[in-house]
């Protein structure tokens, strides 16, 4: 049973840091008024391939033997993870085989295609991408990366917070947006880790409420339906997800699309930074919490900035 332990997540840091950026921590005083409070953003909408997914893939594909590497390396994504394993694949010369469902924004298709990838397109639900992903490994013996239910993604996603506090180790308190669960569950061992007494919350779309449930029940549970913009963040707990976030995380707080369009047009006019929809989430959590978060120094993972720019006016009307 691999456990993710302070030393795997140091381990993951040292062998992905070649191959990623160490974003930037950014404040903003406009922000810290309407807040309430001092907020640092982790801007991984400025890490390579535009998202933090980068770091757990590449963790995952670099842990691999090349005897494994040679059949190439699979998985099922709407976008990000995607992109993360089809650079990976480019990066360590193999192939990668990408199951993408018919609606990913092509934004995310074309910069997967631009790593040379082959994409497979599925209906828009699991058991298609699940069955998709089958039949690739089947045929090609590809090592199937899975985009959060996987202890070498979630460790690699680990690392995030691990700069985030490098830079302010004073912070009381993080928030992370939830699709998957991966990068909500390796920000909560990895400020574990670092400072127990850091209060980990997660935001939630109203239009994606799956997490929330499973966090109440303790057992995965599925959203009552799925209408977001939030696109990143579709996706359904897995059980190793769940556990550590039962374990560590203080508590979800949902947001509506109004709410999560208002985050973005916060920071795209106060930050002048590009950020997608599911990115924003935690912010909207912040400023719908304000009492919960007032002058407690608090971190926001933006998670990524892959925005498909048609969508512009629907969402800034």
């Amino acid at each position: 049973m691999y456990k993710i332990t302070k030393e795997a997540i140091e381990q993951a840091h040292a062998r992905i840091q070649p191959y990623i950026h160490r974003t930037p921590v950014l404040t903003n005083q406009s922000i810290n008024e309407i807040a309430g409070t001092e907020l640092f953003f982790k801007c991984e909408n400025l890490q390579k391939i535009g998202a933090f997914k980068i770091r757990g893939g590449m963790n995952a594909a670099l842990s691999l033997t090349p005897e494994k590497l040679k059949n190439g390396i699979a998985t099922h994504s709407s976008g990000n993870h995607a992109q993360a394993i089809a650079y990976a694949a480019k990066v360590l010369g193999t192939k990668a085989y990408i199951v993408m469902p018919s609606t990913s924004p092509s934004v995310k298709v074309n910069a997967v295609k631009g790593y040379g990838a082959e994409i497979t397109f599925c209906e828009p639900n699991q058991a298609a991408r699940e069955a998709a992903v089958q039949k690739i490994i089947d045929e090609t013996g590809a090592e199937f990366i899975h985009p959060y239910d996987d202890f070498r993604v979630i460790t690699g996603q680990a690392t995030c917070v691990k700069e985030l506090l490098e830079e302010v180790p004073d912070l009381r308190a993080v928030v992370a947006p939830v699709g998957g669960g991966g990068l909500l569950s390796g920000t909560c061992l990895g400020a574990h880790y670092i400072n127990p007494a850091i209060e980990v919350y997660a935001g939630e779309p109203e239009g994606a409420a799956d997490a929330i449930l499973s966090f109440k029940s303790g057992k995965v549970e599925k959203a009552p339906y799925v209408k977001t913009i939030a696109d990143g963040l579709m996706t359904t707990l897995s059980e190793q997800t769940l556990s550590i976030i039962r374990e560590h995380l203080k508590d979800i707080f949902l947001v509506s699309d109004e709410e999560i369009k208002a985050a973005l047009k916060l920071v795209y006019e106060r930050m002048k930074i590009v950020v997608e929809p599911s990115c924003v989430v935690p912010l909207a959590a912040v400023l719908k919490n304000k009492e919960l978060f007032a002058g407690k120094k608090t971190g926001i993972i933006l998670s990524g900035g892959n925005v498909d720019l048609t969508r512009f006016s629907e969402w800034f009307q």
